[in-house]
């Protein structure tokens, strides 16, 4: 495998111009695009949800912001790459495969999915290991409520999440960016956790490919590498899975991954963030301010070798 030299990387410390595009533009071409075929009932995108009580009151990225400044190395390594070269992503039909250490392996259709839980309008802070975050009011379900569906043994310890590696579709699997198909991984608690989510909209609307449609996860606490995209299978197992970017570089990358501003990335502080958006940096704050929800999860836990 080939690891990325660090000056594939972009500074974190840039803001690009982007390329904006109005709400009606985005709608049409996610109609090209096939995004608003979530359910019979649901026009134009719309994804029926509800609101829910943990969701972070910050103020939201505007859907332009979210939908036009992406990391999905599957369509290219610059932060405007997914959206021009995701259109080329067939989200329907697709499954899930759910296997491992688990008493009811299964696959699930994305019409299955969607019914899995009432959906719920989840607004989280996302924090970058590059330095910058955004505020994303996402559509999406309880990951522990998947999880329930296909009873884990005893044996299920971690759960391996792999994305779709599809050189016709991806252009960027055709790099050697990373060792394909990209992984991701969680301990049985965070999964379980009721932050931990499904995420298959953002702003009410069908996630757009270039933000992982069809179903991608959402760990709030954690640097957004960790929350995989257009996922395909979810695998339960008993040792700790491997995951992309550890492999690539586990100096840089460990497999808990929790935000943390006392731990430095090698080419990048964690101690402060810049909100896309804004000009003046803020302060990280520790578990990207979830603390109080998930610290407890990692006590005793040395986060400073153990990142």
């Amino acid at each position: 495998m080939l690891i990325r030299p660090s000056t594939e990387i972009l500074p974190s410390e840039i803001t690009p111009e982007g390329i904006w595009l109005n709400r009606r533009q985005i709608m049409t071409g996610a109609a090209a695009f096939g995004l608003a075929a979530a359910l019979p009932a649901q026009a134009a995108g719309e994804l029926a949800h509800r609101s829910s009580p943990l969701s972070a009151k910050d103020d939201k990225n505007s859907f332009e912001q979210i939908t036009q400044y992406n990391n999905f190395y599957e369509f290219g390594t610059g932060k405007d790459d997914p959206a021009k070269a995701a259109h080329s992503l067939k989200t329907r039909p697709w499954n899930i495969v759910i296997e491992g250490e688990c008493e009811k392996p299964q696959t699930f259709s994305i019409e299955e999915l969607l019914k899995i839980a009432p959906l719920e309008e989840r607004i989280y802070r996302l924090r970058c290991v590059e330095g910058w975050s955004m505020v994303i009011p996402w559509v999406g379900f309880p990951l522990s409520e998947l999880i329930k569906r296909v009873n884990p043994t005893s044996k299920a310890k971690y759960v391996e999440f792999i994305s779709l590696a599809d050189k016709e579709q991806m252009p960027g699997v055709n790099r050697s960016v990373l060792d394909w198909p990209y992984t991701e991984g969680l301990r049985m608690d965070e999964v379980m956790h009721p932050l931990a989510i499904m995420a298959v909209g953002l702003y009410g609307k069908v996630l757009p490919n270039q933000n992982g449609a069809p179903i991608r996860l959402v760990v709030p606490w954690k640097y957004g590498f960790k929350s995989a995209k257009s996922i395909v299978k979810i695998r339960l197992t008993e040792k700790q899975p491997q995951t992309s970017w550890n492999k690539a570089g586990p100096n840089e990358y460990g497999f808990y991954s929790n935000v943390n501003p006392e731990v430095d990335h090698p080419r990048w502080s964690q101690a402060t963030e810049r909100r896309i958006g804004e000009f003046f940096k803020r302060k990280t704050l520790m578990f990207n301010g979830y603390g109080d929800q998930v610290a407890g999860m990692y006590k005793g836990m040395d986060l400073k070798k153990l990142f």
